[in-house]
Parts: structure tokens; C-alpha cells; sequence
């Protein structure tokens, strides 16, 4: 009998044990706190006492703070544009002055969220030329809401297809420019760019890209597989995606404007905006975009498969 009671205390006090510790396990979260005082700004480019609603571009840059807040996203017609800083510009096409309701989510510990809503008017008043349009994703002006699309692909067989030189520079790969097939290997010349005329940019990556350290861990998450090589990363593991693009000209100069972390041909970050520097060649396209700490302009050459 003494020795069933003794089974029994010793059952109790592991038990105690067990609820003991799972409660420290508890504590070891922290509170979980819901993000609160959500404050949203609203800059539209170009915007001033002649032009309350931007410059035409269409473009706006957004800024979300809050309390208790690690990580946010905006959305806009079910689009997510998901940024850890709260910061993240959106280039609104549709011509003429028009509103449009932005939601700003701020999420916290343990995903908790809260979220805000605002509005804003917007000048659109660049239409692209057909002759950039049926280029970039093959559209007939004579079918004009017909779905169509091209692919494109880094020209590897071009010297100068990748490279790099100063912000602003106005001639192509001054710094660097990769050689014939240079860069086969790294994760960039199977990658497919695909432009449809319905907005979507899909991006076929055959397993994995080319891009910089550190923005491309950054934005896409840590390196679980790829070859660290100074200040690229060569094969880093990422999927296929689509996001969205619109076609603007800011200053005059043809831009090609990818949401989310939408890039072509090696991550810098950055806006993932691309400038059109050269379109003349039948099938080809000389693009150019700034990275994310405005420190190189890098260029590629695409062309359509």
C-alpha cells in the first residue's frame, strides 16, 4: 500500500513538473502585443502648388510607422506589397485623376495585425506608345483586348549583356560588362521574364537566381544553398513567382516598374524600377536600374526567346 501511495506522489510531482514547465515555456514568447497608432504618409511624386496630384507619373510613395510593429504591407485592388522598413512607392496608371483606397497592415508579435486605410488622388497621364507595347508583350492595336505576351531572357550571347557603373552614368557597363556566356552557371541565364498585357510579370526561375549580398537576403530570406562570391550570391535557392509592372516614363524616360520583389536578371533591390535606355534593336531591350543603397546603376540586355 505504502509503496502505491509513493507511485502516486511521484506521479503527482512529475506532473507538476510537466505544468511547470510548460508554463516558462509560455513566458519565454513575451506579451504579444497588437501594433497600435498606425500613422500613414502619402507622397506623390512630383506634386506641388500647380500639381496637388503628382507629375502624371502616376507614382506615389508611401510611408506606414506604428507602435509595437515589426514588419508591414500594403494593399491596393489585392495586390500586397509586403516591407519591413514601411516604406514602398506604387505607380497607379489608370490615365486621368482618380482615388484610390491604400490599407496599410502592421503586424506584431505572434502575427497579431492591425491595419488603417486611406485614400489618395492620383494624375496619370502617360499612356505607352504600341510600338513599346508590342514589344514588350507583343500587343495588336488592331485586337487591342486581346491577352497576349513574349518572354524574355538575358542575352549571354552579347558581351556587355550584365554590368555595372556609376549612378546616373549614361554609358552602358562603364565599370564592368560581362563577357560572351561570362556568367553561365550562377543562376541568371535560365531565368525567363515573362510580360503579359493583363499587368503580370512571371518570372520562371528553374530553382534558383543570381543576386547581391546582402539584398537579396534581405528582401528574399536567408541563403540556404547558394555560393557566396564576394558580393554575389550564385544559385541562391528561390522559386517561381509572378507579381505585377506598369509602364511609365518619369522625366520622359521609358521605366519599366516591377511591384514586390519583382527584378530581371540579378536581385539588386532597390525600387525595382527599370529604365529603358535603348529599345532600337529588333527584339532586344538595354535596361537599367540603381541598387538598393544607390551605390551602382547596373545593366542588362535582354532579348525575346
Amino acid at each position: 500500500m505504502k509503496n502505491h501511495i509513493n507511485k502516486i506522489y511521484t506521479l503527482l510531482f512529475s506532473m507538476a513538473i510537466m505544468f511547470y514547465g510548460c508554463q516558462e515555456d509560455d513566458y519565454s514568447f513575451g506579451d504579444i502585443i497588437t501594433p497600435s497608432n498606425i500613422q500613414i504618409n502619402a507622397e506623390l511624386v512630383g506634386a506641388d502648388a500647380n500639381n496637388p496630384n503628382g507629375d502624371g507619373s502616376g507614382e506615389v510613395k508611401f510611408t506606414v510607422t506604428a507602435d509595437n510593429a515589426v514588419s508591414y504591407k500594403f494593399v491596393h485592388e489585392g495586390a500586397e506589397y509586403v516591407t519591413l522598413s514601411g516604406e514602398q512607392s506604387i505607380i497607379f496608371s489608370k490615365l486621368g485623376l482618380n482615388t484610390y483606397t491604400i490599407t496599410a497592415v502592421a503586424s506584431g508579435t505572434a502575427g497579431v495585425t492591425s491595419s488603417k486605410t486611406i485614400q489618395v488622388d492620383v494624375l496619370a497621364t502617360y499612356s505607352p506608345p504600341n510600338d513599346l507595347t508590342a514589344k514588350l508583350y507583343g500587343f495588336d492595336p488592331a485586337n487591342p483586348t486581346a491577352t497576349t505576351s513574349r518572354t524574355w531572357r538575358i542575352k549571354s550571347s552579347k558581351p556587355g549583356h550584365f554590368g555595372l557603373g556609376p549612378v546616373g552614368g549614361t554609358t552602358p557597363v562603364e565599370w564592368y560588362g560581362a563577357g560572351v556566356d561570362e556568367k553561365a552557371g550562377v543562376g541568371m541565364y535560365d531565368d525567363r521574364f515573362i510580360f503579359s498585357s493583363d499587368g503580370t510579370f512571371t518570372h520562371t526561375t528553374n530553382g534558383d537566381i543570381f543576386g547581391r549580398d546582402p539584398f537579396i537576403v534581405n528582401d528574399l530570406g536567408p541563403n540556404t544553398a547558394g555560393s557566396v562570391n564576394g558580393a554575389d550570391i550564385e544559385n541562391y535557392a528561390y522559386g517561381d513567382y509572378s507579381e505585377t509592372f506598369q509602364l511609365t516614363a518619369p522625366g520622359g524616360v521609358e521605366t519599366i516598374n516591377l511591384s514586390g520583389i519583382g527584378f530581371i536578371g540579378y536581385y539588386t533591390g532597390g525600387n525595382h524600377q527599370y529604365e529603358i535606355f535603348d529599345r532600337s534593336v529588333p527584339n532586344e531591350l538595354l535596361l537599367k536600374t540603381t541598387d538598393a543603397d544607390a551605390t551602382f546603376d547596373w545593366w542588362f540586355i535582354i532579348e525575346i526567346e
